[in-house]
């Protein structure tokens, strides 16, 4: 029966429109937009990757090799079970071109293919024409951004290694470069036979091929991916097939929108803030039908029920508005989206993200504003007529308090389930309940000292209004404090996590990381290469090594992926070394090193760090395929890697019989002075065209470009929930309309001109922003410094520069939303508004 009469009451609230609850609806749906149209936007590019997987694999399977072409063997098999197959290698080389006795080099990632290539795609070519034709011969095509680099033009030559080839058409695009993954050059392709003789493709080389296939109808990819691994385990054979053609991408694509989500989150729970304060405000102005119902025989049940009957409504319907928001606009941009896209995304409806933004948003208007709610309780009959919530107590019945933090619980708990990343999710959401709490004391203690200051502030009008109405037991300090520092939160936390990130790769890493990479070293030109730099005096040191690389298929005879899961060092080919002996910048944390003579069986030392990520032990064994070669050894130390010096750093290190006889080139770093730089570049091009030089400057800055990318999407998440807190900011200064004619007519009363109340108002809002966004400044600085030090594992610096921009931001902030609603308290006449107030 009181729901039957609750409904009844509610249904009659409803008709008086929803004045009063544009904000609520705002907040609430610009929350769940946020969040459906970031996980929109990742559905439709994971869409994309799984109706193009074969497109961007380059066939409906492939078959990778490291170092190495397949044999006969592994040649036929994968013919038997393949329609058509191609062969593509993939190694970076130095593009050369000469003019004029001078040489320009530049980077570039080298495809060499051959005549079937490609299977699946189209290559686009500038000027138009067939790739067999642009690649006849000694022909080429090259990525435009090369091309200008090197000033080359169709019809011009240039070299690899020591082969010539000539540019006959600019790359404009390539159907598969989001499957192969991060190159730190633009894309050179060639026929590979063409290589013949270039020194590229040498014994010990660095390069990757891989054999793409299409599969006859009907290919069961479970069973052939089965079979791969049976057959050619032990061979080094990587499977790969469409239903994940980009798995690098997958992945980025994947962590990226669960982050986003989870900063929509935070756009969620300033949108909260700003709904329970909106309930509070509401709930206010029912203070006299409340007490007229309680009169009534209303009980304590139907009273609470109607309010949330009408609450509910309304949260579902801003919901709604949400869904709506984030389901239309991704596909309304979808055009302008998928243009700016490297990778291919299917914009349309997509019911899973829409469905997790409504679970958000449900449990987040349940969790603000159940409290508000509870409160109505306590309105009694002989209250009728006064201001009841103002004098109710903070907190509400016991079962409403338990209720919320299971609610909070159960909120928690889903972000948990739909992000697949317990920990960030975890540190998000403990970082945004600390926030909060942190603001909610802020606001108290800004209170506070503001009531302390007014008393002090005789002689000075303005500041004594000003400091007054903040301490006020009506002002909205506590939810612009909430709100709106919040959101400031979230940016000052991103802004310091991206300086800092930006200042350790371009101030920190040059200082301590090597001018170049140079790979691809053949053993016999070794000599020739160290005594070149060893005789510089520009060049202050020179780090030398042997290079193999080889995949860890099993731990201590187990599957290495069973037993180590997802960790990167099992995921891929990984570098390899030999070394008699350890260098003198060498720390062994725990075991022995072998004898310098060892000739036993084979031993291993790994990398202290990762060993204890995959749980490894000293005595633990590790089997590793080499070119197709399984070798089965023993860890016996674990050493310290800092691979955050851009130096040569390897996971695992052999004993230099465990690797006899195996073909390898050297991997050389070159510690040198700026200046001297291209001299050693140019020296050592022209007399080993084979080697690959990579400049770490150059690594640092693509680094820095792609940082950028991950750097502006996660500010425009930041964003949503500033502008959710701007919305709440101008619903309590809506609110508080009321107060400030009342306060505006007594002071004109009393002889204060126009001029001075204003200042009072400007004076009020600066002062309550430039409070949020200290506050919050504080807040992002710690969040900064914990994601900095303890998840980056590198020094903090405090970027000074974007810390003053959020503490602008919200003195702007909150000056825009008060002055905005300052104009009419001026404009009205003391004599109507007092006696109306009488």
């Amino acid at each position: 029966m009181s729901w039957a009469t609750s409904t009844r009451f509610a249904r009659r609230e409803l008709r008086g429109g929803l004045r009063g609850f544009r904000i609520f609806l705002a907040c609430l749906a610009l929350g769940v937009a946020a969040i459906a149209g970031v996980g929109s936007v990742r559905s439709a590019i994971q869409l994309g990757l799984t109706e193009q997987g074969a497109v961007l694999l380059g066939g409906d399977a492939k078959a990778e090799f490291t170092y190495r072409f397949a044999n006969e063997a592994e040649k036929a098999w994968l013919a038997s079970i393949s329609e058509q197959m191609s062969e593509v290698t993939d190694f970076r080389s130095m593009a050369t071109v000469e003019r004029e006795g001078e040489a320009e080099r530049a980077l570039t990632q080298v495809k060499s293919v051959d005549a079937a290539y490609p299977l699946l795609g189209e290559i686009v070519l500038d000027p138009p024409m067939q790739l067999s034709a642009a690649l006849d011969g000694q022909g080429a095509v090259m990525a435009p951004a090369l091309a200008d680099r090197l000033g080359l033009e169709p019809g011009e030559s240039f070299r690899l290694g020591s082969q010539e080839f000539t540019l006959n058409a600019i790359l404009e695009r390539e159907p598969d470069d989001a499957g192969d993954g991060f190159g730190l050059g633009p894309r050179t392709i060639v026929r590979t036979e063409a290589l013949e003789g270039s020194g590229l493709l040498a014994p010990g080389s660095l390069f990757d091929t891989e054999y793409r296939m299409t599969l006859p109808a009907g290919s069961d990819l479970d069973i052939l991916a089965a079979q791969a691994k049976a057959e050619f385990e032990r061979s080094g054979l990587k499977w790969r097939d469409s239903r994940n053609g980009a798995p690098g991408v997958a992945r980025f694509v994947e962590s990226l929108g669960s982050f986003l989500v989870l900063i929509g989150l935070s756009g969620l729970a300033v949108g909260g803030v700003g709904v329970s304060a909106a309930v509070r405000a509401y709930l206010a102005s029912k203070t006299s039908v409340i007490a007229t119902l309680r009169t009534l025989g209303a009980t304590r049940a139907v009273i609470f029920q109607t309010y949330f009957l009408q609450i509910g409504a309304l949260s579902l319907l801003g919901i709604a508005i949400g869904l709506a928001l984030g389901a239309l606009v991704p596909i309304l941009l979808g055009p302008i989206i998928g243009a700016a896209l490297p990778i291919p995304a299917v914009f349309t409806l997509h019911p899973a993200p829409l469905a997790e933004a409504a679970v958000y948003g449900v449990l987040t208007a349940l969790v603000f504003t159940l409290w508000p709610l509870a409160r109505a309780e306590e309105v009694r009959a002989a209250t009728l007529m006064r201001d009841a919530l103002q004098g109710a107590k903070r907190l509400p019945a016991a079962r409403y308090v338990v209720a919320t933090l299971v609610l909070l619980g159960l909120l928690i708990g889903t972000a948990v389930m739909f992000s697949g990343n317990a920990i960030l999710t975890l540190w998000t959401a403990g970082g945004i309940l600390g926030a909060l709490i942190l603001l909610a004391l802020a606001a108290q203690l800004i209170r506070i000292l503001a009531r302390a200051f007014a008393r002090r502030a005789r002689g000075r009008p303005v500041w004594r209004w000003a400091l007054a109405a903040i301490g006020g037991p009506g002002e909205s300090a506590g939810s612009v404090v909430l709100s709106l520092g919040l959101g400031l939160s979230v940016l000052a936390a991103v802004g310091q996590i991206d300086g800092n990130l930006r200042g350790a790769i371009a101030r920190d890493l040059p200082d301590i990381a090597p001018s170049y990479f140079f790979v691809d070293i053949q053993k016999d030109q070794m000599p020739g290469y160290l005594e070149r730099l060893q005789s510089d005096p520009a060049v202050s040191r020179v780090d030398s090594a042997p290079m193999l690389r080889g995949i860890i298929t099993r731990i201590n005879g187990e599957d290495a992926e069973k037993v180590a899961g997802e960790h990167w060092v099992i995921r891929g080919d990984r570098g390899i070394t030999y070394a008699a002996e350890p260098d003198s910048r060498t720390t062994i944390t725990e075991g022995e090193w072998w004898p310098k003579d060892y000739a036993g069986p084979p031993q291993i030392s790994f990398a202290a760090e990762e060993a204890e990520e995959l749980g490894l032990r000293l005595g633990d064994t590790l089997t590793l395929n080499i070119l197709g070669r399984d070798i089965t050894a023993e860890i016996t130390s674990f050493r310290e890697v800092d691979f955050s010096t851009a130096g040569i750093g390897f996971v695992m290190t052999l004993n230099p019989s465990a690797l006899q006889g195996a073909p390898h080139s050297f991997i050389s770093t070159v510690y040198a002075e700026e200046e001297a730089e291209a001299q050693i570049l140019r020296d050592l091009a022209s007399t080993y065209p084979n080697i690959t030089a990579i400049r770490v400057r150059d690594a640092i800055d693509r680094v820095t470009e792609m940082l950028a990318g991950i750097s502006d999407a996660v500010r425009w998440g930041a964003a949503a929930s500033l502008l959710t807190g701007f919305l709440v900011l101008i619903g309590a200064a809506a609110a508080g309309e009321g107060a400030r004619t009342y306060e505006a007519a007594v002071l004109k009363t009393l002889g204060a001109s126009r001029r001075r109340i204003l200042s009072s108002f400007t004076l009020r809002s600066a002062l309550v922003g430039g409070a949020a966004g200290l506050v919050s400044l504080g807040a992002g600085i710690a969040g900064g410094w914990a994601v900095m030090t303890f998840v980056m594992e590198t020094e903090f610096q405090v970027i000074w520069g974007s810390a003053f921009g959020v503490i602008l931001g919200g003195i702007a902030a909150t000056l825009l939303a008060g002055l905005g609603f300052a104009w009419r308290p001026l404009a009205r006449k003391p004599a109507s508004v007092l006696r109306a107030r009488e």
